[in-house]
Order: C-alpha cells, then structure tokens, then sequence
C-alpha cells in the first residue's frame, strides 16, 4: 500500500469528519477507531514538501493541549519535510511550541498512532517518533534528514544508484518495521487499539540503548576529563566543577547561591545517536532526585547526517532526550538551555522545547538548519546575523548573557 492509498484508507476507516478549513499543509477532523471517538490530524504535501509552517505549528499545538487535558485518542498522518525552512526563525519559535504540547501529549498517556506518509523528515520525525505507534507505508521514508542531506553529507551525488539503494536501505519501510517496537506496515486489516497502548518512557529508553548494539561495538570509556572554560568562568563567578566524557559534559555550578546541575554538549560535534542517548540517560538518572535547576549548556549546530545512525532511527533518539527533560520538568526542576556556541534543527527543538528558559552568550547562534542545509533545500543560504529581539520576537530564545567587562544579565 503507497502513501496515498494509506491515506485514502486512513480516511474511509475512520470516517473523518473535517473541522474546518484546512491550514496551509494541515487539516483537523474527528473519526472513530476501535469504537471510540478520536482527533485526527492530517498533514499533507501539497506545499513546500508538506512543511510546518507557523500557522500549521500553532494550530497543531491548540490541538495538542486539548488531546493531552482529555487524554483522548489522537491519529496523525504526516507527509512532511518538517518545519518551513523560508520562514525562518519564526517557523522554528512555532516549532518549540508546538512540540512543546506534543511532548505534554506523550506524558499524558493519550493513545497516540501516526500514519507516515511518503516522507517524514526532520521535526515531523520527531513527532511521530513520540507515538506509541508508526504505521509506514510502502513507499516512505522516515528520518532526521532527507535523502539529500544525507548524500550531502557522505559525499556522493543523490542520484547515484548505489547510494539511492543504501538510503532506501536505512531510512524506507522495511527498515523501520524490521526494527519493531511499535514500528508497523500498512495494511487495510491493521487495528490500532492492538498496538498504539503507550509504552512507559523508561521502558522505550532501555529499548533504544539496546538498539545501539546494532551500529555499536562495545568500547571502554576513557577517563573523565575536567573542562575549564574562560566563558563559564565568567558564567558561574561562584564556582564550577564540569568535567567531559565521550561528548558529554556534566557537573555543577553555584549561580546566585544556588546550586545548579549541569550538563552540556560542548564541542561542536553533530549529535548521533549514541551521544543522545546518553544525554537521555543522564536527564533520567536525575529523576531519582530532581534538581532545583539545570542549565544545559550547548554548542552543537545539528544533529548527525549519517547513514549509520538513520539506520537505527536517530529521530527516536533525539525525540527521547525531550521525553526526560519533559519528565523532569514536570518534576519539578527548572531547565535552562544556554547556547555557547551555535543551536539548530532537532536538537534545538528537543532541548528547547521542554526549556523554562533559553539563553544565549552574545555572539551565539541558532539556526533552523545549517546554511549547507538550507542551500541544499532551498537552492540558497537564507543564513544571517540575527539580534536577540529577532530570536525573542520568534520565541526561540528568551534572554541574552553579556560576558565581559560588561555583565548583562537581563
């Protein structure tokens, strides 16, 4: 069965009924599945490759409050490259947002299916990687970058046939069923009440860590090593200690009297699947007993473009460190995200969006995408110098830090 043969089923078995006008790429309706009532959303490519632009985004995150306040069952079909690359930061503030209440769904317990459609890339990905289940059709594709991204990133021409069969290989149906947990084809004979139950955060994450054998050979850590920065010196004038293993920083500081635990990606190295899991699993460890505050400190542009990591499905991944911050939250701990370097793409959706707060060391940057990224996309780079007013406008950020001979904090 092909997307749009999903789709055309979709819609006859849950007899949807349209609410209103359609939004750009996104219309919203009510259906019943399994003999109970349930929202639908459909995304579809009909501009812009299916992208979320700010009215999708806002109108997606009404919906997601309502589902998570009514724990109601909600079906999602996504045909989508993700977040609107021609606007900009204001696609990506509406992104956070909209995020931000589908994290509240997926903590809420409410059922949760999405029928992928032809692609499903990047914050689509993201999103779909929060349900309970994901039904493929024959012909999608699901990952945190498209096959030109991807190709981009090895090297080689999109077209070339060797590289075309080990992207299908890595990122297309088959793929992604063979790794299961909730990872199912298309059929007309599928009943969701059989899989879309919620599977407990801490039971999905254990699952990912085993699936990283898959790509990864057991290797012995090295030593922590202390991290001594001239910018976090000036940041924590009280005192820090942060030390850094295999690309993960962690430790703590005292700002204003009050301890604050820190963790951080600090060397501006994509962010694979390995690393987010562990960034995951530290967020978790912290759940035992949360903090009053954590500061996550970030210089990491994007997440990685490789084969090796779509493979496993990197967009589980990345979606999962928002799951723990999310879980923390709600725990109680304030969460700061504070960029040192440059944000951009799906990590800054999965830190910010459970974020209280995002800060930014003048002179930072976020992006949507990397400029390599958005040329290849948009057959330009969009890529310019933002001041802290364009990112505060846009919700992307709160806040900017002055270090220096002159300390503004506000």
């Amino acid at each position: 069965m092909l997307a749009h043969e999903s789709l055309a089923h979709l819609k006859s078995a849950l007899r949807v009924q349209v609410i209103g006008e359609p939004v750009g790429n996104l219309t919203l309706g009510r259906g019943q599945a399994d003999g109970l009532p349930v929202h639908v959303a459909l995304v579809e490519n009909k501009v812009a490759s299916g992208a979320l632009g700010v009215r999708e985004c806002d109108k997606l995150a009404s919906l997601f409050r309502i589902v998570a306040a009514q724990k109601s069952p909600l079906v999602m079909y996504l045909d989508s490259a993700g977040a609107k690359v021609s606007e900009g930061l204001p696609a990506l503030g509406a992104f956070r947002r909209m995020y931000r209440g589908a994290l509240a769904v997926a903590a809420s317990g409410a059922p949760m299916a999405v029928y992928c459609g032809t692609n499903c890339f990047g914050g689509a990905s993201m999103l779909a990687s929060l349900a309970a289940v994901r039904v493929y059709a024959g012909n999608t594709r699901l990952a945190m970058s498209g096959p030109a991204i991807l190709a981009q990133s090895a090297g080689v021409s999109v077209l070339e046939e060797s590289f075309a069969a080990m992207s299908q290989a890595a990122i297309g149906r088959d793929a992604r069923v063979k790794l299961g947990d909730g990872n199912v084809a298309a059929t007309r004979e599928l009943q969701l009440a059989a899989y879309w139950q919620p599977v407990a955060p801490a039971t999905q994450h254990q699952r990912l860590g085993e699936r990283l054998k898959l790509i990864e050979k057991p290797t012995k850590p090295g030593a922590p090593q202390p991290l001594q920065r001239k910018d976090l010196a000036r940041l924590y004038p009280q005192g820090y200690a942060l030390v850094e293993q295999q690309g993960l920083a962690e430790g703590s500081a005292t700002m204003e009297g009050e301890s604050v635990t820190l963790l951080g990606l600090l060397d501006a190295k994509p962010l694979g699947a390995a690393r987010a899991w562990m960034l995951a699993d530290k967020v978790r460890a912290l759940l035992v007993a949360p903090p009053t505050a954590l500061h996550l400190l970030v210089n990491c542009e994007a997440h990685a473009a490789s084969l090796e990591d779509e493979r496993i499905m990197l967009s589980a991944y990345i979606a999962n460190i928002g799951v723990a911050l999310g879980a923390l939250a709600a725990a109680g701990t304030r969460i700061e995200t504070i960029v040192l370097g440059r944000l951009g793409g799906g990590v800054y959706v999965a830190l910010a969006a459970p974020s209280e707060r995002l800060s930014m060391i003048y002179g930072s940057e976020i992006q949507l995408l990397p400029g390599r990224a958005i040329e290849s996309i948009l057959g330009q780079d969009m890529a310019r110098e933002h001041e802290i007013a364009d990112y505060q406008k846009a919700g992307v950020a709160e806040r900017e830090i002055k270090l220096g001979l002159v300390e503004d904090m506000t």
